[in-house]
């Protein structure tokens, strides 16, 4: 309910509305701890895959580069908010919209740095400068291409994308890729503190309401670190180390440009720029009951671009508008993009302590895992619920057929491409790029008179007496 302590319903629909102090800064750290673990998980993610910070044998090396790499995505998550808030020239929806790192690029990142990569590193954070570059210029014709990604595509894309992470998740909930040479991996003091993790996220996101319940993964992944510190499996060895204050490097790993990268997150700037217009939509329907408008898109277009360049530079991942901070929002029922400003300038100074990105790094691999199984399977539902506004007929589900067959089979054996280029690999075998290609192109070719035809032919029969319920007359 909104609390009209805070100023009038007028007011409270004002993006330009400050509210009191003493309620704008408390709800600015409310989105902060919102979007926290998810913006930081995709830095540990792409560290775990560089085979960066676990393991005994890479914990000495890998220890600084996993906290640089965190107290990034903290840093430049506060900075691309406040473009989007506050603005500059036409870049920023001036909306309260918060920024952090996005999981959708993580399927093509972790081919580009892990074994199959070429460039690793240098290569990868040489694609988030162009990507972001491209993303940046997306804004100028954003609203023309929507057409080409109906609910059929960017349903299917946000299910691939789900699907080639969930691996991910069970493996670090087991206690880390087993090639890190983790010896207690599937046991069950690894999978105690992970199943604390998912059981406590459940209880608090279906038992309790308000601004807890969005905060249920936050919540689950302390409990289970205090069950991990319990087991003896957390230490904090290294954060004496770590330094109070650092500012971020330019370039840190080199440059190096890598064709398959740079289109891998050229393709993604597409997707992730389509998942913002649904970002600020749902901001300005359910804060300030209106439609958003052409310059509000097209700002959040251009602040997600140069947000991931400028972050690129630096270290930082892809940049994306966070939909959990569009239902805090509706949810507050407060529009203030101040308040928001204030949650990025607490970003902003967290990733410029090493400290905080060193505490966060002692939290156990097994401990992330049982988030992460939260968080992607929440991507894969996500994407089933896109997918639920497609009418059924014969010609959507002939695309979605092919383009899932293509897409998840490279996924579960890719080494069915083996013998094509490094280059093609690191595009094709998350499987996300062939899927959404597939159904980008079918989807603008295939005629539109397959639509009104059945789909028995497709289902073999199956659907039977409840084919029905896959049509939306």
């Amino acid at each position: 309910m909104t609390d009209t302590s805070m100023g009038t319903a007028e007011q409270l629909r004002n993006p330009d509305y400050t509210p009191p102090l003493a309620r704008a800064v408390p709800l600015g750290i409310q989105h902060v701890l919102a979007m926290f673990v998810s913006n930081v998980t995709p830095a540990i993610i792409i560290c775990g895959a560089a085979g960066i910070g676990f393991g005994s044998d890479q914990a000495a090396l890998g220890f600084p580069d996993m906290t640089y790499m965190i107290q990034m995505a903290m840093l430049f998550a506060g900075v691309a908010t406040l473009f989007q808030t506050i603005g500059v020239g036409p870049v920023g929806a001036r909306l309260p919209i918060v920024q952090g790192t996005s999981f959708a690029f993580v399927p093509i990142m972790i081919p580009a740095v892990s074994g199959m990569g070429t460039a690793g590193l240098a290569g990868l954070m040489t694609g988030v400068v162009i990507g972001g570059c491209f993303h940046f210029c997306l804004g100028f014709v954003i609203r023309r291409i929507r057409f080409a990604l109906p609910p059929l595509v960017t349903g299917l894309i946000v299910l691939m994308i789900g699907l080639a992470l969930v691996r991910v998740g069970i493996q670090y909930a087991a206690g880390g890729v087993p090639l890190m040479g983790t010896p207690e991996f599937g046991s069950l003091a690894m999978w105690a503190p992970a199943l604390v993790v998912i059981f406590v996220t459940l209880a608090i996101k279906f038992f309790t309401r308000g601004f807890t319940a969005v905060a249920a993964v936050l919540i689950g992944i302390v409990a289970g670190y205090v069950v991990a510190w319990g087991m003896g499996q957390v230490s904090f060895a290294n954060v004496g180390r770590a330094g109070l204050f650092a500012l971020p490097s330019p370039f840190k790993w080199g440059v190096e440009f890598n064709a398959a990268i740079v289109l891998g997150m050229c393709f993604m700037a597409i997707v992730s720029a389509i998942e913002t217009v649904g970002d600020v939509s749902g901001i300005t329907k359910g804060g300030a009951g209106r439609e958003a408008s052409d310059s509000e898109i097209a700002g959040a277009t251009f602040a997600d671009g140069l947000g991931t360049a400028i972050g690129g530079v630096f270290g930082g991942l892809p940049n994306t508008s966070f939909s959990q901070n569009v239902g805090l929002v509706a949810m507050t029922g407060l529009m203030s993009r101040h308040v928001v400003t204030i949650g990025a300038i607490f970003l902003i100074i967290a990733g410029c302590i090493p400290r905080v990105g060193a505490i966060i790094n002692t939290v156990p691999i097994n401990v992330l895992g049982g988030g992460v199984v939260v968080m992607f399977g929440m991507v894969c539902a996500s994407g089933v619920n896109m997918l639920s506004d497609v009418h059924w007929n014969r010609r959507n589900m002939v695309i979605f057929a092919i383009s899932l067959s293509v897409g998840f089979g490279l996924q579960l054996e890719p080494s069915a491409l083996q013998h094509v280029g490094k280059t093609a690999q690191i595009l094709l075998t998350s499987g996300l790029l062939p899927a959404a290609g597939i159904a980008v192109i079918l989807n603008l070719v295939l005629p539109e008179e397959l639509s009104s035809e059945s789909t028995e032919e497709v289902s073999g029969g199956m659907a039977g007496h409840g084919s029905g319920s896959f049509r939306r007359d």
